[in-house]
């Protein structure tokens, strides 16, 4: 599915929204070698987008329909209540030509193609905040008027800042949204609470931190780089009769699996409920 260097520099891609998602992929794109002249971004304020020629040699815009005109692959990168808005604006002269590919949250597909006035190619994204290191998870979903080679766009373009997974029908899009774009939330608070407990137990602040946020860093980098699943590895490490054992007992008699499950389950009924309002 990946596209070629050849390919990507030749394709023309335009963001419309300058914020911190916009910015991770352009410098994610940048940093592949993609010329800046390929790179086009609309962003009403005027420090931002001068900070983001300045930082990058890309082309900027004031004017979205400005960016639309330019591009191939028009990213919209604004928030979802904005959405709608944006889109409207630029009705009556899309092109039937272009690539939409949308990193704004729980917009659905329908919604989309109805405020552009017709049918579109139109790619949904859920990438998440660890993107802004190049660490990110990106779910896709495309829309039946998407080529191939747009596919392979939609995706170089998202693996510029991490990893990329493609579902096959867009209602998995929510799933996607509970665990990896919710998921880093999560991790976070796990850590907090870690961290939280150790000083408890009596370590500085500083010492509790610095090894909680390292274990969690190398037990990320374990079970991406060995061969075995995660439940195995927690048994790897998880001696009869030791502390680790005594802890995975302590977490199990409160039944953490449930915990988890309903966690995600609330976050995946949240995003179906936000489609229907900003979808409207």
């Amino acid at each position: 599915m990946r596209l070629t260097y050849a390919a990507m520099k030749n394709a023309t891609i335009g963001f419309i929204g300058g914020g911190n998602m916009a910015r991770s992929l352009i410098g994610g794109l940048c940093q592949s070698d993609l010329p800046p002249a390929s790179l086009h971004v609309s962003e009403p304020d005027e420090t931002r987008r001068q900070a983001l020629q300045d930082d990058f040699g890309i082309s900027v815009h004031a004017d979205n329909q400005a960016l639309v005109d330019a591009c191939e692959v028009v990213v919209l990168a604004v928030k979802p209540q904005q959405l709608k808005a944006v889109i409207t604006a630029l009705q009556s002269r899309a092109d039937d030509g272009k690539l939409y590919l949308t990193i704004a949250a729980g917009i659905r597909t329908d919604s989309l193609q109805q405020w552009l006035g017709g049918e579109r190619s139109i790619v949904r994204a859920m990438p998440n905040t660890p993107a802004l290191v190049q660490s990110g998870a990106t779910g896709l979903y495309a829309n039946r008027h998407v080529t191939e080679t747009q596919k392979g766009l939609a995706e170089s373009i998202l693996r510029a800042v991490g990893l990329t997974v493609w579902v096959t029908e867009e209602a998995q899009m929510d799933a996607v949204t509970a665990l990896s774009g919710s998921g880093p939330a999560y991790f976070f608070m796990v850590m907090e609470m870690m961290e939280q407990a150790a000083v408890k137990l009596g370590l500085p602040t500083e010492t509790a931190r610095l090894l909680t946020l390292q274990t969690a860093f190398g037990a990320a980098r374990l079970a991406l780089e060995i061969e075995e699943d995660p439940a195995q590895l927690r048994r790897n490490v998880t001696s009869p009769g030791g502390t680790t054992e005594q802890a995975i007992q302590a977490l199990a008699d409160h039944d953490i699996q449930q915990m988890f499950e309903q966690a995600l389950q609330a976050a995946h009924d949240r995003a179906r409920e936000l489609a229907d309002e900003l979808g409207q």
